[in-house]
């Protein structure tokens, strides 16, 4: 038993054995809770092949926008950084996934789509670092990586922690105001926006440190 909106909406679950659709189940529970039930609003049944088809759909849409994510970075900036951006970005989207099974939020169509509007912000947040990474590595040639990497991070940082509290604000009153329907996609997003913002700063940037950029860099590991 679930409330759903308000205390006096319940939803009830139940698990058929039989995996197949049973309107004598339906009616049991009707007739036993009819004298206290107003309204009996709608029942749904949702099997093992709805739910297999699901999984393999939602895995198949991130994987792709993973992929293409991949493409793009690689192509506006060089094949390090589209590592490191997809590295994050798959960081995003096992953590949230992770949070949403430990919280017991059902996953649907619509945690798959804010499963992929978390990619798109944050591939967002960590472009615009990037870009600034990008500027700072052509603009200071003969300073250490990781005091340009710290650099581009501390001149964005203010702009990305602006826009993560101002989307923050916007889902926090869906969250609170926009009922039942809409509350699995709107903690969905909540926590990929903390996550996507954590990981433009401390996940996707960093691991441009494993790839040498410089010449200079390289010498200096070997001394």
């Amino acid at each position: 038993l679930q409330e759903f909106g308000n205390q006096n909406t319940i939803l009830i679950r139940l698990q058929n054995k039989s995996n197949q659709e049973s309107i004598e189940t339906v009616n049991g529970v009707k007739n036993l809770i009819q004298d206290k039930v107003v309204e009996f609003r709608r029942s749904e049944f949702v099997g093992p092949t709805i739910s297999s088809e699901l999984l393999f759909r939602g895995f198949q849409a991130v994987s792709f926008a993973l992929i293409a994510i991949l493409i793009y970075i690689w192509l506006r900036f060089e094949w390090q950084f589209g590592f490191g951006a997809v590295v994050a970005l798959t960081h995003d989207v096992l953590f949230t996934l992770g949070v949403l099974s430990i919280l017991n939020v059902e996953f649907s169509l619509a945690t798959i789509a804010a499963v992929l509007t978390i990619a798109g912000y944050s591939i967002n947040d960590t472009v615009v670092i990037f870009d600034r990474v990008r500027e700072n590595l052509r603009k200071y040639k003969n300073i250490d990586l990781i005091e340009v990497f710290n650099m581009s991070i501390n001149n964005t940082l203010s702009r990305t922690v602006m826009t993560s509290i101002t989307t923050l604000l916007a889902l926090i009153s869906l969250y609170l105001f926009g009922g039942e329907v809409i509350k699995p996609f709107a903690l969905t997003m909540i926590i990929g926006v903390l996550v996507g913002t954590y990981s433009s700063i401390f996940i996707a940037v960093p691991t441009l440190l494993v790839f040498k950029f410089r010449p200079q860099d390289e010498d200096e590991n070997e001394n």
